[in-house]
């Protein structure tokens, strides 16, 4: 036998050696952080200063020249996470090995809504120093592809493909991209009118106040829930950020705060990315998208500006009348036209031949029930559901307002920025050294002929027609308000006088007013205050709920024992406490007993934790606590009483019977997966970040969940990716971190390296010089070699 374990020995030595030297050979495709290059495209030379964090100092003789250095150093960091951006964009997932046909949804989506042809065919609407400036950056990415040395990042090793060269169009579908993510409503149209078929009015009004509208009878039984299931999951959350500006007079330097907090999915690499630009016409510092030129969120040296979605109603589902007399044609106010029909072609791994999608589109939009066979048999043969969408356009100029935001000097080169953005609709803070605050909602919202948005409506009589779009003057705006500061967490920026219907639903100002009161108490506000509030954990929705939920008499030992620890808790959701995982699967429990049975499989689809609606159910709209499953009637304490008994049947399941040793963080983890190899066994662990979070759903350190998944229902899935705070006193000491790290290479120093700072709610400085330099990279045009 010895020899068995001989020949053993060896495969272990061989295996070991085999992954060492690979460990090795994809560590040497990590970038250089010091040195030079001669890169053609480069007008005049350029250095690249990478402080301890990473984060590039760039610093150029032109602003084309800095874009062509942000996209050398963005490819050398994150070309994989660039490249995947492109083609989510492009409907080209499906291509890629591991991959192939679980990628076909998402591409048959984005083909059918061509946002990669409409961002190809925007490029040449845009001004020539906009068009210049993603040229100068598409061949700084190129160049760093064609001078690379050393094998690519490892996604392409696994997936066996080389990047193709970047284009500006590639830069461009990433607006879109982001504008689908903030913009769902289509799929709670679709929503709507799936539970519209099961539920009367009044229950429907209770899941989805104020009230709604109901599609016509047109709609075939079914369809709306096929056309779900046939569509992709969403990109990623579609609302939650924070942010506020106050004016000198509530600060302690006399001059403005602006804090700002996006509220993204949590992945890794986290989507952005550090970086501070100085030329002698451009100065910037902030947060990048790399596959984009522009600093997204940041300062210029005199105006600081921050980001939330204000998550307006921009879409609209369009129920169109095929011809009876000709099936390629539909009927319109006007009479019958002719589809717009193109066809796409998808290429999948694993198939010889490539899938053919015919994609049709009406005066409206293109058509969705196309996506897929099963959607558009159940629509049947009479009509078709068509997409009118704010961000189907080649007319989307929303990266010369982003141009433009980096150069403004004072409110009214920012409002002249805010003039070109098209889609989402954002609400912008806003702050300059001369002491002015302000904000805006730019964006295109449509105004409606007839009908509230809120359901499928017919398009072949043109009553709900869009008449025309909110005139810029008067979307929602203020300058210099008379309260001093201006706060939003994705809640109503409008009141009920405000002349035009920017949504029904808003988040719910639950971060809102906690922001609000914290503001009152921490006067005059610093930056340190500002860190303080947005890592804060106090749960106004808890401390709303548990009131009505603490009524009820605890039926054992075990059920006291809880009962008691949510009676001492202070609502805050730190990780290292019992209370809030206890309130937390308490909560998830109570939703499923007050209206699971009513809405059956569509209960997963309904989702979501929603206090105001929980609130509502356990007041003045009690029917919900009767279970229609049994002969008996179920008061709200019997139900508050199940789901409490089966949350801790749960908890004691997962985390043992002694609900003093349970821990929120335990299952409030931030996975911060990566796309590929967090899917792979063995590998998974080797990559690794996740880590235990504070806070919770309604929280201003906000941990967004998906209680959809079974699995770990309670995960912190999207959240503040990146936070910033600036001073307009001293613009250089304005503070900064993002999730995760600057590199995207999973075997970088620079892959996770601020994770735990992160979560800590540590921050790092981007000063006028870069603070501890680990390297200088100096790039030299071709032509003074």
């Amino acid at each position: 036998m010895k020899w068995v374990w001989r020949a053993l020995a060896g495969i272990l030595l061989i295996l070991t050696a085999g992954l060492a030297l690979g460990y090795f050979w994809l560590r040497a495709g990590l970038p250089d952080y010091e040195g030079e290059r001669t890169l053609a495209g480069l007008g005049a030379p350029a250095t690249v200063v990478r402080d301890a964090a990473a984060i590039p100092h760039i610093r150029a003789e032109s602003a084309a020249d800095a874009y062509f250095a942000l996209g050398y150093v963005h490819a050398s960091d994150r070309l994989w996470q660039m490249d995947l951006q492109r083609r989510i964009g492009a409907g080209r997932l499906s291509e890629l090995a591991f991959i192939g046909e679980s990628g076909l949804r998402l591409d048959r989506l984005m083909r059918t809504l061509g946002l990669y042809r409409d961002a190809a065919a925007s490029f040449e609407r845009l001004p020539a120093e906009v068009r210049a400036a993603l040229e100068a950056y598409s061949a700084g990415v190129n160049a760093w592809l064609q001078s690379r040395s050393g094998p690519l990042p490892p996604e392409f090793v696994a997936l066996r493909y080389e990047p193709e060269p970047w284009t500006p169009a590639d830069s461009l579908v990433w607006g879109r991209l982001i504008a689908l993510q903030l913009s769902g409503n289509f799929r709670t149209e679709l929503l709507r009118a799936a539970l519209a078929e099961i539920l009367d009015p009044a229950l429907m009004e209770d899941l989805f106040p104020p009230g709604i509208g109901y599609p016509p009878a047109t709609l075939a039984a079914g369809e709306a829930r096929a056309l779900r299931a046939a569509l992709p999951p969403p990109l990623g959350p579609d609302t939650a950020s924070n942010e506020w500006v106050l004016s000198g007079e509530h600060t302690g330097t006399g001059l403005p705060i602006l804090a700002n907090d996006p509220h993204l999915a949590l992945d890794a690499p986290i989507l952005w990315y550090l970086a501070s630009i100085r030329t002698p016409e451009l100065t910037v510092t902030g947060a990048t998208v790399p596959g984009v030129p522009f600093t997204l969120l940041g300062h210029n040296g005199t105006v600081a500006w921050g980001f939330t979605t204000t998550g307006s109603d921009v879409q609209d589902v369009f129920i169109e009348r095929i011809d009876p007399a000709d099936p390629g044609r539909y009927l319109t106010p006007e009479g019958s036209e002719p589809f717009l029909v193109r066809e796409e072609i998808i290429g999948v791994h694993g198939r010889e031949e490539p899938v053919r999608l015919t994609v049709r589109a009406t005066r409206h939009g293109p058509v969705l029930s196309d996506i897929d066979p099963e959607a558009a048999d159940r629509a049947g043969e009479d009509h078709v559901l068509a997409l009118a969408w704010t961000a189907l356009t080649d007319e989307d100029l929303n990266v010369e307002a982003v141009y433009r935001l980096n150069r403004a000097r004072d409110w009214e080169d920012f409002r002249a920025a805010m003039r070109l953005w098209r889609a989402p609709q954002q609400n912008v803070v806003y702050a300059d050294t001369a002491g002015n605050i302000g904000f805006f909602t730019p964006g295109d919202v449509p105004i409606r002929l007839d009908g509230d948005g809120r359901s499928p409506i017919p398009g072949w009589t043109g009553a709900f027609d869009w008449k025309g779009l909110i005139p810029f003057e008067e979307l929602p705006q203020a300058y210099n308000p008379p309260a001093g500061w201006f706060v939003n967490a994705n809640n109503a920026v409008v009141g009920p006088d405000y002349p035009y219907l920017l949504a029904w639903e808003f988040e719910e100002p639950y971060r809102a007013r906690r922001i609000e009161a914290m503001l009152e108490e921490i006067s005059p506000l610093t930056v340190a205050g500002s860190q303080e509030m947005q890592l804060d954990t106090v749960s106004l929705a808890a401390a709303e709920l548990l009131p009505l939920m603490l009524t009820i008499r605890a039926p054992d030992a075990h059920a006291a024992e809880a009962l008691a620890a949510l009676r001492r808790w202070d609502h805050r959701m730190n990780r290292e406490l019992a209370a809030p995982l206890i309130f937390q699967a308490w909560l998830l429990e109570l939703g499923r007993s007050l209206y699971a049975d009513e809405l059956g499989d569509g209960f997963d689809d309904y989702g979501g934790l929603e206090p105001v609606v929980l609130r509502r159910m356990l007041t003045e709209r009690r029917i919900w606590c009767d279970d229609v499953e049994t002969q008996s009637v179920e008061e709200c304490g019997d139900a508050l009483t199940t789901s409490l008994l089966a949350a801790l049947d749960r908890l004691e399941a997962k985390y043992g019977s002694d609900p003093s040793e349970w821990r929120w963080g335990e299952a409030h983890r931030a996975p911060l997966d990566h796309p590929i190899f967090s899917r792979i066994p063995i590998i998974d662990r080797l990559f690794d970040l996740g880590i235990q979070t504070d806070g919770g759903e309604f929280t201003v350190n906000r941990g967004g969940m998906d209680v959809g998944d079974a699995a770990t229902p309670f995960a912190h899935v999207h959240g503040a990716g990146f936070r910033a705070v600036y001073d307009l006193a001293d613009l250089t000491e304005s503070q900064f971190m993002i999730a995760t790290g600057q590199s995207g290479h999973p075997l970088s120093d620079f892959y996770g390296n601020l994770t735990v700072r992160w979560r800590d709610g540590d921050y790092l400085t981007i000063g006028e010089t870069p603070r501890d330099p680990i390297g200088t990279l100096t790039l030299l045009p071709a032509d003074q070699e």
